[in-house]
């Protein structure tokens, strides 16, 4: 007990970034982490590079996010720094001889993100392809390594700066949209911006797959730039690289993922949606090139498929599928629903393939309990981790974690991710958050679950049990389960959520007057519902870019279409009342519920003005509630300090409540002067 006021008396007061160190993860851990960003396997095999997310420092670095610098490491784990520094860079590719590494990036006085490459062996970078008044956004080089494809947005007119200055800014909302353009280039290195001719394409191309025939490009497009045709209105075609023609547009409906041509040219695999009310991409087609002719290679999969990359001696496709809390690393063949499991389920959370030209190595993504994303290679079917981004995290307790699962009383399965509090004792409750993920096309994985906004290890640390619920209308489990919540807005996918809390009580585990809930996005809109509707189950609550209204939440999103067709399968017209009714303001009279709200002031999801209405509502009528904003913050907090704020303010308000059992809200400041002083001195 004397452990959790020092602990509450730490977060009430002011922080000092120069507390002592000790074992068990805290607020101070959180910014300090690292991850693998990107992992591809060299030709050879025998090398992986990859790009390394690096946290700026907080009281010290700039306001910006993380930066991204380049590592190679081989068989062994042993690492080699290539670019390093205050320096982002990425989307990285080997050179077919493995001679080179290409990469995105701006450094020094770059204006514009121009392509990259510095040699494996040894040297400095070098400019391959600079584009005038404008950035390189993605590239795919050509199998012979003569060409490379680019995608980049359109200069903007050098009169618009200038009228910007005498004061002509008018915005015309959602019109005089520009499309991204796609282009080829000789793959010559030189630092000398070019212009190059744009291919006559009437659409935005979103993405690019080169396959193993050097005429033969997968090109990805969508009407217009807007997020909502990128959802609902994207199409893959083969495109003719000499003739400059698309000669095949694959015919598929609702949203759409990655694509890649088998080495033989003869198919394509697709990962896309069941149909255009299916809320997430998960299903695996197969496309016969020459015909058009579509299948569903894993018709009734019961979870929902991740990245894929084709073999490069055989049509044998790699695959990730995620099922449940786990996933697993998998292979099939055109002709074939059989699969071959080359990676475990429950081995680590998988992502991000890729296959060395033998087909001898796999390397992939993977994070565990322990651990966030770090590269593993795949031989032999053994799978080796060869990097440690957080040597740190070895000197660290962690709490027991797990996948808890069972039956609602209609029969429904739920599960999800359960953090027992750190130096757990059966028989003893505990204090519980419950962290609900958005979408609510997602589903928490049995992984590394800690993060500025999610408590995870960090909250298992301070003695509360942290749990991860999949509702009903979780992917994870098929595209049946994940339409379980459609036509339903808070209806039963919440209903669970106080039944995730009822068997946690029944465990023996949770003290059910001490349980706060909080989320992001949807994960928002349930924190919300939780502090009014199901106040009566939640003692806290902080909602994160989360709606309130569900009518004006319909007007003023970027994604309106999307809403529509995968979640609420009406029109706020069709039926105002119960728009109204599964809107958190409506309930806002009988919240007993404390709220803590918390917005980025840039959003273009979630309205800001979401947060304002909640606010307004709780505030007028007497309830304890508080509202933050932050500035230059979208869908989510992007930026160290940002990040680092709401945590600080997300566990201040859990600990008030829930371990000191207050009744009056926490202060509001957070002293960040203090620790910026207490830094500086540190320093010296």
């Amino acid at each position: 007990m004397l452990k959790f006021k020092a602990l509450f008396a730490l977060c009430i007061g002011t922080l000092s970034v120069s507390a002592a160190a000790n074992n068990t993860i805290t607020i101070e851990d959180i910014p300090k982490v690292k991850s693998v960003i990107q992992s591809q396997v060299s030709p050879s095999g025998d090398y992986v590079a990859f790009t390394r997310s690096i946290p700026r420092e907080l009281y010290v670095d700039k306001n910006g996010r993380n930066y991204s610098n380049l590592f190679v490491t081989n068989a062994k784990g042993e690492e080699r720094a290539f670019i390093t520094g205050k320096v982002n860079l990425g989307s990285i590719a080997w050179s077919a001889d493995g001679q080179f590494i290409y990469f995105l990036g701006k450094f020094d006085d770059d204006k514009f993100t121009k392509l990259y490459r510095i040699p494996f062996s040894g040297g400095e970078r070098q400019v391959v392809i600079a584009l005038k008044e404008k950035s390189v956004s993605r590239y795919q080089l050509s199998p012979n390594g003569k060409q490379v494809a680019i995608l980049a947005n359109p200069a903007k007119d050098k009169s618009e700066k200038q009228l910007k200055e005498l004061g002509f800014m008018a915005e015309v909302y959602e019109e005089n949209l520009k499309n991204k353009q796609l282009f080829f280039v000789d793959l010559v290195a030189s630092d000398k911006a070019i212009d190059p001719k744009a291919v006559a394409i009437d659409a935005y191309v979103s993405d690019i797959s080169w396959g193993k025939a050097q005429d033969t490009l997968l090109v990805k497009t969508q009407p217009t730039s807007l997020i909502d045709d990128q959802y609902m209105k994207s199409q893959w075609h083969v495109f003719n690289t000499a003739s400059k023609k698309v000669a095949l547009s694959i015919a598929t409906e609702g949203k759409l993922g990655s694509a890649e041509l088998s080495p033989d040219g003869k198919y394509i695999a697709i990962v896309g949606a069941e149909d255009k009310h299916d809320p997430a991409t998960g299903r695996l087609f197969l496309v016969e090139t020459k015909t058009g002719k579509l299948t569903d290679w894993l018709p009734n999969f019961m979870g929902h498929v991740g990245d894929i990359e084709w073999a490069n001696k055989s049509n044998t496709l790699h695959f990730v599928a995620n099922v449940g809390t786990q996933s697993y690393i998998a292979t099939i063949k055109p002709g074939s629903s059989d699969i071959d499991v080359i990676v475990e389920n429950g081995t680590f959370i998988a992502s991000n393939l890729s296959v060395s030209n033998s087909d001898k190595t796999l390397v992939t993504k993977g994070h565990t309990a322990k651990h966030p994303n770090e590269v593993f290679m795949v031989r032999k079917g053994k799978e080796t981790r060869v990097s440690n981004s957080n040597a740190w995290l070895a000197n660290k307790r962690f709490a027991k974690q797990e996948t808890v699962s069972f039956k609602a009383e209609d029969g429904t399965e739920l599960d999800g991710v359960l953090v027992y509090p750190l130096d757990y004792k059966k028989g003893k409750r505990y204090p519980l958050i419950m962290s609900v993920h958005g979408g609510p096309e997602a589903h928490d994985k049995d992984g590394w679950v800690t993060a500025y906004s999610r408590p995870g290890q960090m909250g298992a640390a301070r003695g509360y049990a942290v749990f991860y619920p999949n509702y009903r209308g979780s992917t994870g489990k098929g595209v049946a389960y994940s339409k379980l919540g459609q036509n339903d807005y808070a209806g039963e996918e919440f209903n669970d959520l106080v039944r995730f809390k009822n068997h946690l009580v029944e465990m023996g585990l949770v003290d059910s007057k001490r349980v706060g809930i909080t989320g992001g996005s949807y994960g928002g809109y349930a924190s919300a519902w939780g502090a009014t509707k199901l106040t009566e189950h939640f003692a806290a609550s902080v909602m994160f870019v989360g709606i309130a209204n569900q009518t004006s939440k319909f007007g003023t999103t970027d994604i309106s279409n999307e809403m529509h067709l995968v979640h609420a399968r009406s029109y706020p017209w069709e039926k105002w009342q119960y728009y109204l009714e599964r809107s958190p303001i409506y309930w806002v009279a009988q919240s007993k519920t404390p709220l803590l709200i918390m917005h980025g002031k840039d959003d273009p999801r979630v309205h800001p003005a979401q947060s304002m209405e909640m606010y307004r509502y709780m505030k007028v009528q007497g309830k304890d509630v508080r509202l933050v904003y932050y500035p230059g913050e979208g869908h989510g907090n992007r930026k160290v300090a940002a990040q680092y704020d709401y945590s600080l303010r997300l566990m201040r308000w859990m600990d008030n409540y829930l371990i000191a059992g207050k009744k009056a809200m926490p202060p509001y400041k957070i002293d960040h002067k203090a620790n910026m002083d207490a830094k500086k001195k540190d320093s010296k």
